[in-house]
């Protein structure tokens, strides 16, 4: 039997950032997008998740804040990188930031909230892809530093699950090669077997 959803499944994929331009999702439209992001297992009720809207003149303020944090680390940088940064966050029109924010639970551990999020961001992106704009999702080096996370608006025991970049895209999608599935399952007949 055929099945739209089914369809739809197999042939999403991620839209080239420079690629996704305005306009952007509404706010209803991204209303609806967090309402379906948050449609995901989430193990005792703890919502370990949230989500932080990147648009308007922020994005760019956010690169040159980038900027600065990237040469405090590395140095000068040439032309090229700094460009790199300044528009980390301005190539799309919105850039939604999914952040894990587990919850103190004696019977929860952290991975699987965190596992959750990750979840959350892949339902934002079909829901965003359904109504018929472009995503990507990226983390880079900003995510994995301290300071990163708390120019971004991250609070210290937050990590961040994506940020996912949003906008319209009129082109084709990339298409990478995708994995053989028959390689990456087996039935399980347990250590018993012989």
């Amino acid at each position: 039997m055929a099945s739209p959803i089914i369809d739809f499944l197999l042939t999403r994929n991620s839209a080239p950032i420079p690629e996704l331009k305005a306009p952007a999702p509404t706010d209803s439209e991204i209303a609806t997008v967090l309402a379906a992001a948050t449609r995901v297992p989430d193990h005792g009720r703890l919502a370990p998740w949230r989500f932080i809207l990147y648009r308007g003149e922020a994005r760019e303020k956010i690169g040159e804040k980038l900027l600065e944090l990237a040469e405090k680390r590395e140095g000068p940088l040439p032309e090229g990188r700094r460009n790199q940064e300044l528009t980390r966050f301005s190539r799309a029109p919105l850039v939604i930031g999914v952040i894990s924010s587990p919850k103190d639970n004696p019977k929860i551990p952290q991975w699987e909230m965190f596992l959750s999020g990750g979840m959350a961001a892949m339902n934002l992106m079909i829901a965003a892809n359904a109504l018929g704009y472009g995503t990507n999702m990226i983390t880079n080096w900003y995510s994995d530093t301290e300071e990163g996370r708390a120019l971004l608006g991250l609070a210290p025991h937050e990590r961040v699950v994506g940020f996912v970049h949003i906008g319209t895209h009129d082109g084709p999608g990339f298409e990478r090669p995708r994995p053989d599935v028959s390689t990456l399952y087996a039935d399980y007949s347990g250590p018993w077997a012989g």
